[in-house]
């Protein structure tokens, strides 16, 4: 059987990996080992951040300016009962809360920071529910001169009476709403299922808008198509503004700086095999590393075939994954 230039030349390649893994096996191994690395000072590199000079500063005002033209469409839309969604590179903090403070001037408007590490949205919901109660009042009184019914109090209610609450559609303005905006809705505080479900729910309430903003490529495996379409009703806007994470950068340490979760668990459970790779599947999932098993288990080979992991075994029969490495090494290459 004949084989072809491409066919003789793909064998050839996988020849030579092959020789070059053995040679590399039975070669002399080096002496530097993962503790020598000298790892940066997360300070150090928070103080060399701040000093980076400000490139294209006059483009990206242009770019900043174009985007500040759509505010009357943006507000348009909002009237019309749709969310808007902004995405691409750079901070958007600033641009969304210019927005709502010389857009939204008539409505009320209350800012999520979803880049935050934890968020109490019930705590959310209810402060929603009593800006929504006082704009009920006032129009009411504004009105016909009689003061509104006394209401219970919210911080007793489930959180489906505040969603139905807020959903009410007694109110003669059509355009009458409160403004939710969420800062980086992807964010760890927010991204987990229970959290996009109510923030879902809230926004397809009739006197609710959310302006919200992404910065996760893969934010929209958050959402399901009725999520998109018919609760969030999402209309999406690219809008990069190559502006620095300043704000939000602040509560995350810094990447170089970071100790992986597999790290942390073997630190912190130093008795047992390692970390369960359910466990580990679970957080990368959570943080939209992989999207299923059979992706994790393809990173992991790689790990493996370099030996950084090793598996294990735990007595109750679960894989688990361990860094060769003892815990003095550990704790240097982590913090």
């Amino acid at each position: 059987m004949e084989i072809n230039d491409g066919e003789e030349e793909e064998f050839e390649f996988s020849r030579n990996y092959f020789l070059a893994k053995e040679l590399a096996g039975s070669g002399k191994k080096s002496t530097l080992k993962i503790s020598d690395i000298n790892v940066v000072d997360e300070q150090e590199l928070r103080a060399a951040a701040a000093n980076i000079e400000p490139k294209h500063e006059k483009e990206i005002n242009s770019l900043v300016n174009s985007y500040k033209r759509l505010y009357p469409k943006w507000a348009f839309e909002l009237r019309c009962g749709f969310g808007l969604l902004m995405y691409g590179f750079g901070s958007k903090k600033v641009l969304i809360e210019d927005f709502a403070s010389t857009a939204l001037t008539e409505y009320s408007v209350v800012v999520i920071n979803g880049y935050l590490q934890s968020i109490n949205l019930k705590q959310v919901i209810i402060a929603l529910a009593e800006i929504w109660w006082d704009d009920l009042k006032t129009k009411r009184r504004t009105s016909s001169g009689v003061s509104s019914k006394v209401q219970q109090p919210f911080n007793s209610r489930s959180m489906d009476d505040l969603l139905a609450f807020l959903h009410e559609s007694d109110v003669e303005e059509n355009d009458s709403f409160v403004c939710v905006v969420v800062h980086n809705i992807d964010g760890p505080g927010l991204r987990d299922s229970e959290s996009q479900q109510y923030l879902a729910q809230l926004a397809s309430c009739s006197h609710i808008r959310i302006v919200a903003s992404v910065d996760n490529v893969n934010a929209p495996l958050l959402w399901d198509k009725k999520m998109v379409h018919t609760q969030f009703n999402w209309c999406w806007y690219h809008i990069p503004t190559f502006a620095p994470y300043n704000v939000e950068g602040t509560f995350f340490p810094l990447i170089l700086a970071h100790s992986s979760t597999a790290q942390k668990y073997q630190l912190s459970h130093p008795d047992e095999e390692g970390m369960p790779v359910d466990a580990l599947y679970t957080i990368a999932r959570e943080r939209f590393l992989v999207s299923s098993q059979v992706t994790l288990n393809s990173h992991l080979t790689e790990f493996k075939d370099h030996e950084l992991v090793k598996t294990r075994r735990h007595s109750d029969g679960q894989d688990c994954l361990h860094i060769p490495l003892a815990a003095d090494a550990l704790e240097k290459v982590a913090f």
